[in-house]
């Protein structure tokens, strides 16, 4: 009897040491694009702005918490050296007031400042900043220097930029009309709570959440982020966008701020998302649109192709990966006959031919059954390429939890 106590008592302690041990998780992130500077007679809020001797100030919504994080600086797209004065970190309320006694300076390699070569990311010191599931972080960069933006430029969040070093000093919550991501691509948790999912939403703007209300955090990653939170109480799960508007499978965006092609950035925004387990793929209606001749988009063989790299290193570094149907566009300003064609071969190849580990049918959650081409009229935003808020939650409800073990 007392030898089986004590195989107990080992098996508990060992059990309660694993359940202990203290790992990274990605919790939330954006993923970067090449600058551009305003096109003639274009839309200035369009392009990437440039700051010097100036404070910028960001709030990102995490999806798991943990007893400390870092954030992950960008300027991957520097023509030259950046750097960091200062930064901090603290939680906010639903007012956007920071929370009294959560302010935390954020150091690099124990300093208050860093330097970020050309071309290269940054990961902070960690933060011993306690954070709960969906809390609302506040960001403060200083940047002395002059220097142009490794930017997001769909933030869907009102970002603030104020004169000098402002990082110690009370600002009032942004209220727009900017709304990019700035030098700022990552926040990763660490947790000891016993593992879950940790989810990579990759995408173009609908995945971004392009035409949601800004500052809700309507996109439909996050609904299923607080969908999963609300399963997973005792377990890290997360949710990481790592969308970008006007993004395409098999070649650069339109425009430079619609980022590099999908197998391009796909080691980056994907691979590198420490404690990864899940990836879903909603991509494509912009290889169909934005062709250079949109009578002769890409082919459903090519974009097939295309799935089916991703499909390989995703499996490659043990990530399962799921295929989402690509969404009716039918209305929008780029709808083609042609494209439709090769949409709907596309998505019955997603849905019969089984290379993903599994289909998410946002097409068949949200196109209106008597026009399968168009989107719902009641839950698209006006433009009938992107949801509004209600699609983009219906979007959120029709993923299948039981993907996500």
């Amino acid at each position: 009897m007392r030898l089986v106590a004590l195989i107990c008592t080992l098996a508990l302690c060992a059990s309660h040491a694993q359940a202990a041990t203290a790992r990274w998780i990605g919790s939330w992130g954006a993923s970067p694009a090449p600058p551009m500077a305003t096109p003639a007679g274009g839309n200035a809020l369009r392009a990437t702005p440039t700051f010097s001797n100036q404070t910028i100030v960001q709030v990102v919504r995490l999806s798991a918490g943990g007893q400390r994080l870092r954030i992950r600086l960008t300027n991957e797209y520097g023509a030259k050296a950046l750097e960091i004065g200062a930064a901090r970190v603290s939680l906010v309320g639903a007012d956007g007031a920071v929370v009294a006694g959560s302010d935390r300076p954020v150091t690099f390699s124990l300093g208050p400042g860093a330097i970020i070569p050309a071309g290269a990311p940054l990961v902070s010191d960690p933060v011993a900043l306690p954070t709960k599931t969906l809390a609302r972080l506040r960001i403060t960069l200083f940047l002395p220097g002059e220097s142009g933006c490794t930017c997001h430029m769909s933030g869907e969040e009102f970002v603030q930029v104020v004169a000098g070093d402002a990082t110690q000093r009370p600002l009032p919550p942004a209220a727009g009309p900017a709304q990019y991501r700035a030098f700022l691509s990552g926040v990763e948790v660490e947790t000891t709570a016993a593992p879950g999912p940790v989810v990579v939403a990759f995408g173009d703007s609908i995945t971004d959440g392009y035409q949601s209300t800004v500052g809700a955090n309507h996109r439909w990653p996050d609904r299923l982020e607080e969908r999963l939170a609300a399963r997973d109480a005792n377990r890290a799960s997360a949710v990481v966008n790592t969308g970008i508007s006007g993004n395409r499978i098999l070649s650069d965006g339109a425009i430079t701020i619609f980022g590099q092609n999908a197998l391009s950035r796909f080691d980056r925004d994907v691979l590198s998302i420490p404690g990864a387990t899940h990836l879903i793929v909603l991509e494509g209606v912009n290889d169909l649109g934005m062709a250079g001749n949109r009578a002769n988009p890409p082919s459903a063989e090519a974009l097939i192709a295309g799935y089916r790299q991703l499909i390989g290193r995703a499996h490659a570094h043990g990530l399962k990966i799921y295929g989402a149907t690509i969404l009716p566009y039918g209305g929008a300003g780029y709808f083609t006959p042609q494209g439709e064609a090769v949409r709907t071969a596309v998505n019955t190849w997603i849905r019969t031919f089984h290379e993903f580990d599994g289909v998410i049918d946002l097409d068949a959650a949200i196109r209106d059954p008597a026009r399968p081409e168009r989107l719902r009229a009641e839950l698209q935003s006006g433009d009938w390429l992107h949801p509004n808020d209600a699609g983009y939650r219906v979007m959120g409800d029709a993923v299948n939890l039981a993907l996500f073990r």
